[in-house]
């Protein structure tokens, strides 16, 4: 049968990629299709009305051979009613009634129809009435078991206008009368009377509509903030919007569709967010993504990957749902520092942990990198050794500056605040008998992240982030003060001055876990260096299972308590015979510090009391609390007189009273060998050696090293002719060339014999302090003798 009289669009696959009225491509569908295809692909849905012939309409279920009401005795056409214009009069003369449009009405998945028509009882018996459709598939074949009508409507009153509507389509929601699944492909569709025989009916032409854009908010996986009110101007403010659409998600995805939507206080997406346009907002303003809480989320949510990374900050410190912020693996590139505490804003102290992680961050060449470099003439004393007075302009001094001077400003000491009223400047450390009056520099580094503005800051992580510096700025610079702050498992390359700066008491607990450091510096030679791994001011500190390459030092520790173990640092360079510098400078006599299992690797550790702001010992303790256990100490084409262990005093009358050096291998290759590994400088004061106490120095290793430093000292001693005193030199044993102070034990190897080579058994007594510099121990006897001895003897009390 050829159907005449209708336009009908082909049926096509929703799959098909050939382009044509049903083609539209996955992104369109998902992001703003606004589902009604008879406007997006031209599908026309609308039956012909009436007065084009009846001969399109059905008087059964519509499939082709069916009769039809062109034929009908009890149908008419009828011009011009007063409400419906053309229309179809029908004399109710069956239990049901049915017209059905006898072309095929698509049915698509994700598709909803409203079929409706507008019907009116002139006379007779008063009928009702229902939409009805038939449901066919691909085979043209009737699929049964499926609801095929809609709501019946009761008609009450002659010549009252009643509307007939109903919904079919595939999903079984709410308000859809004909869910008939996936299985038809097509309907037949139209309306039924049912009820008495007898009445005058007159029906309107049927309508088809697609109504899916209503039930688009429950069929998709998102709602567009548009939908609740949204502008997307840049200056309107959409934050109630976005708060409305984020209620009525209920765990689908918020769409910001593209536009700049400016928001004027805090607002929270609970359900995850998806963004084609950005979120504009002022400083002080959060945006919390609890469902993309992580810089892909918020580089997207602002459309700037640093902007985004700002926004994250602050929510990290205004929020206790998420513990972490991930970068996601993404690099970073900066053009200047991240003042982390401005960024947060609302606070400026915080203890709950808190961690970023993975991800790279990259500087840009900038001249924001640039050291900000301050010269003010100061006064200082003794009496106040941590602060420095009589600073014009006190507070045009950024805190966080390296101070140096002339005279009396030890390693590593910077500005932990500024007072304009006193003009005066507090310092992380005091100076070491600096001179009343002199002049200063003061140099503040640029770090890519930057927490001086924290006044505390506790348990904060930095984890698996790479700082790659460039030569074009520092890494890190810790809050003024705080507790255990972690950086573990991270990268510095190329560090312009520092990796990780601690301007005061923000080091408290510190924790350095399985860094890796890689010097700006590596084609330098020592003397030219000046970048520096870390610093500590305070105790507690761990520092562990690192590796840095060729820094001025690898820390320089003021505090006590820390712990330094298994790390690997090496500063050499190609100069034969050249200088090194220190791997580790321990800036405090009370020391308290254990340096264990660490690879020491063309470098030194230096221990000075260069802080101390009256450096000539008066009372306490002196050089004490240091242990060195277990380490690897190497150098190669290293100049003889270097020493892998040295004390420098920087006042008078200073000792040894609690050092421990156990169980270390020294090793030196390519050159002359090392003349010992041990040593004073004395080139500001020299060390008290007398008292020296407490002083281990055993089980130790030694390669290509001249002097085999013991204490206890362990020596076999040799007088090939009979003398009732022998005098044995322990010069090559005494650790820092310290005087034996006693002798434990004198064991002869052998008899010993008297002038007529008879042995001879008898206790010798021991006498210390003889000899140069009293690194000699006189052995005693009653008679001229002569043989060898085992002789133990200490340099310590």
């Amino acid at each position: 049968m050829t159907v005449t009289g209708a336009s009908v669009a082909p049926v096509r696959s929703m799959d098909d990629t050939q382009g044509g009225p049903w083609h539209v491509p996955a992104p369109a569908r998902m992001k703003g299709y606004d589902m009604n295809q008879v406007i997006t692909d031209g599908l026309i849905l609308m039956p012909p009305p009436f007065s084009d012939g009846l001969g399109v309409w059905s008087r059964q279920d519509g499939t082709p051979g069916s009769d039809t009401w062109a034929t009908a005795p009890n149908a008419a056409l009828v011009a011009a009613d007063a409400d419906f214009g053309d229309c179809l009069e029908i004399l109710k003369a069956e239990a049901t009634t049915r017209i059905r449009y006898m072309s095929q009405t698509p049915i698509i998945p994700g598709t909803y129809l409203r079929v409706s028509a507008r019907v009116k009882v002139l006379s007779g018996n008063l009928p009702d009435v229902r939409i009805g459709a038939w449901p066919g598939n691909a085979s043209n074949t009737y699929v049964s078991g499926l609801e095929e009508f809609g709501p019946s409507v009761d008609i009450s009153a002659y010549g009252s206008i009643v509307t007939v509507t109903a919904i079919l389509g595939t999903g079984d929601r709410g308000g859809v009368d004909m869910a008939w699944g996936t299985g038809p492909t097509y309907a037949h569709v139209g309306l039924d009377l049912t009820g008495p025989n007898g009445g005058q009916v007159r029906i309107e032409s049927i309508t088809v509509e697609d109504v899916t854009s209503a039930f688009h908010r429950k069929l998709m996986d998102w709602v567009d903030i548009r939908d609740y009110g949204a502008v997307g101007d840049g200056t309107t403010d959409d934050r109630a919007a976005i708060a409305a659409a984020d209620a009525a998600a209920n765990g689908r995805e918020v769409l910001v569709p593209a536009g700049d939507y400016y928001i004027g206080s805090n607002v929270t997406f609970t359900n995850p967010a998806r963004f084609e346009g950005r979120i504009v907002a002022p400083d002080t303003v959060r945006v919390a993504l609890d469902q993309n809480f992580d810089l892909d989320g918020y580089a997207e949510c602002f459309g700037d990957e640093v902007l985004g990374l700002k926004k994250g900050l602050q929510q990290l410190f205004n929020q206790s749902e998420f513990e972490a912020f991930d970068l996601c693996g993404r690099r970073i590139t900066l053009d200047e520092p991240l003042d982390i505490q401005a960024i947060v804003g609302n606070r400026n102290t915080y203890a709950n942990r808190r961690v970023i992680r993975n991800g790279q961050f990259v500087a840009a060449s900038s001249s924001n990198w640039q050291d900000e470099v301050n010269t003010r003439s100061g006064a200082w004393s003794s009496s106040n050794p941590f602060e420095i007075t009589g600073v014009s302009n006190a507070d045009s001094i950024p805190v966080g500056s390296l101070v140096t001077a002339p005279q009396g400003v030890g390693r590593e000491v910077y500005v932990s605040a500024t007072n304009a009223a006193q003009n005066k400047i507090t310092i992380s450390s005091p100076l070491c008998a600096a001179p009343s009056n002199q002049t200063y520099t003061f140099t503040r580094f640029k770090y890519m992240l930057d927490f001086i503005g924290w006044l505390n800051l506790q348990r904060f992580i930095i984890s698996d982030v790479e700082f790659l510096g460039g030569g074009q700025c520092s890494a890190i610079m810790l809050p003024l003060d705080g507790l255990v702050f972690q950086i573990q498992d991270c990268f510095f390359t190329g560090p312009k001055d520092r990796a990780i700066t601690s301007a005061d008491e923000g080091c408290q607990g510190m924790q350095i876990d399985r860094c890796q450091f890689l010097s700006n510096e590596q084609t330098l030679n020592v003397p030219d260096r000046k970048s520096i791994c870390f610093n500590i001011n305070s105790s507690d500190c761990k520092i562990r299972d690192n590796r840095a390459n060729k820094f001025l030092h690898f820390g320089v520790i003021s505090g006590s308590g820390n712990i330094i173990t298994g790390n690997h640092f090496f500063q050499g360079d190609g100069i034969v015979e050249g200088v090194r510098s220190p791997g580790l400078v321990i800036a405090d006599a009370n020391a308290k510090l254990t340096f264990h299992g660490n690879y020491v690797d063309n470098c030194y550790v230096e221990w000075t009391n260069e802080k101390d702001p009256t450096p000539d010992f008066t009372g306490g303790l002196s050089f004490h609390g240091l242990s060195i256990q277990g380490n690897i100490f190497f150098a190669t084409n290293t100049a003889p007189w270097m020493r892998f262990i040295a004390i420098k005093p920087f006042g008078d009358d200073h000792f040894i009273n609690g050092l421990s050096i156990t169980g270390n291998l020294f090793k030196k290759t390519n050159g002359a060998q090392l003349e010992q590994v041990e040593g004073v400088d004395d080139s500001i004061a020299p060390l008290d050696l007398n008292r020296t106490a407490d002083l281990q120095f055993d089980s130790n290793t030694f390669h290509g090293i001249v002097k085999r430093t013991e204490n206890p000292c362990y020596i076999r001693a040799t007088e090939n002719t009979a003398t009732q005193t022998w005098v044995v030199d322990m010069s090559g044993y005494t650790p820092f060339g310290a005087p034996v102070k006693y002798g434990l034990s004198v064991m002869p190897d052998g008899p010993v014999r008297n002038g007529s080579n008879v042995a001879q058994f008898e206790a010798p007594w021991t006498q210390g302090f003889q000899g140069t510099g009293g690194t000699s121990l006189r052995i005693g006897w009653s008679q001229p003798l002569r043989g060898s001895v085992f002789v133990t003897a200490r340099c310590d009390n």
